[in-house]
């Protein structure tokens, strides 16, 4: 089972459960492990002909206490067709609905279903969910070399997992996009994604994008929404609150699959403390229900940190990012101070053993990534 699986179960009892996250990342495997815990589970996939018919003549026995709607989203009355399934379900009856894209950003059908499910969002493979006999040691050379999705992850096969990667990246882009914007420059969307590849840690500017994509601001803007609704991106924007002589400054791109990165060692490790921070956030957001958000820290001098972490608009940790040096990052010390925030922590990538002073923490990265929740969040 992974790492929601009891949340979930316990969410099913009250309300419909709604599973969004990457393609490929284990959603419908976790769906039908969840199914072993029901008597009469029914699943229908939607992309399945048999089960779109199956689906919209309502044919499951009265018996199913569980049904299970994959990719459900593609319809597009969806949301007004599963609300009427809820209203209507005999008490017995449980509801979760999975798909590839953002559930929660899908507003189509008229009908809101505010009040009527949770929204849990699946993340890849992280040090804190390593799968039996992996040690943290390989498991984090795996991350880094392969990403953290199951196939690739687990393979741990170069060739394999390049085939996989670029499978997977042409299935997102021809049916996912498709079915659910209408985008008719798909070539140049792939391209804006390789470009992102290259930046990973850096400010995005739209205007360059577009002048580099011979297409205007508006269209990279919307294609960069896009590629953060089917989870091919997540944006880390700017924090100024409370800063003086801050510098407002364009949004990071990171990937939810850390072999999508190309660049140097650092870049690809600051993507992967990114993917972790963004797991243990999302995992206390939806189980918890407090407002949390990654952010990162520039001023006009260029003091720099790489991650604000804010619970309830406050900031509660800065995470600092380093491939090798152990020596306290400057930025991140004169941030911890001027901000008063309880814990400030630089994860250093290769090291072995780690130190304090005062507040602010240096940690090998095997160890700090390991904890699935975050202690300043909780």
């Amino acid at each position: 089972m992974r790492y929601n699986a009891l949340d979930i179960l316990a969410d099913l009892e009250k309300k419909m459960v709604f599973l969004g996250g990457p393609r490929q990342c284990g959603k419908t495997t976790l769906a039908k492990k969840l199914m072993g815990q029901f008597s009469h589970p029914i699943y229908f996939n939607w992309d399945q002909d048999a089960d779109r018919r199956a689906t919209l003549k309502y044919d499951w026995p009265d018996a199913a206490d569980l049904i299970i709607y994959d990719e459900l989203h593609k319809f597009p009355r969806w949301k007004n067709w599963v609300k009427g399934c809820y209203d209507t379900r005999p008490e017995h009856r449980k509801i979760l609905v999975t798909g590839s894209a953002r559930l929660d950003v899908y507003r189509r059908g008229g009908d809101s279903l505010l009040g009527r499910y949770h929204y849990w969002r699946l993340h890849p493979f992280t040090l804190s969910e390593l799968p039996a006999k992996i040690s943290m040691k390989e498991g984090f050379r795996r991350l880094l070399e392969f990403g953290g999705f199951p196939e690739p992850f687990l393979d741990a096969n170069e060739r394999e997992a390049r085939r996989w990667r670029k499978e997977r990246f042409d299935r997102v882009l021809r049916d996912d996009v498709r079915d659910l914007e209408k985008l008719r420059d798909i070539q140049s969307l792939g391209l804006l994604v390789d470009l992102l590849r290259t930046r990973v840690g850096s400010p995005i500017v739209v205007k360059n994008l577009a002048e580099d994509l011979q297409v205007s601001q508006p269209t990279v803007k919307h294609w960069l929404e896009v590629l953060e609704k089917m989870y091919i991106i997540f944006l880390v924007r700017p924090y100024s609150k409370n800063i003086a002589r801050a510098l407002l400054k364009p949004p990071k791109a990171y990937f939810f699959d850390n072999a999508d990165v190309l660049g140097d060692e650092g870049a690809r490790f600051e993507n992967l403390v990114a993917t972790h921070l963004l797991k243990s956030m999302h995992y206390l957001e939806d189980r918890d229900g407090h407002r949390l958000e990654l952010r990162y820290i520039r001023d006009k001098e260029g003091n720099e940190v790489d991650f604000a972490l804010l619970k309830n608009d406050r900031v509660v940790e800065l995470v600092e990012a380093k491939w090798q040096s152990g020596q306290v990052h400057p930025g991140l010390k004169r941030f911890a101070e001027k901000l008063n925030v309880p814990a400030a922590t630089q994860i250093v990538g290769m090291s072995q053993s780690g130190y304090q002073i005062n507040r602010l923490k240096i940690r090998p990265a095997v160890e700090d990534l390991a904890a699935l929740e975050r202690p300043s969040l909780t």
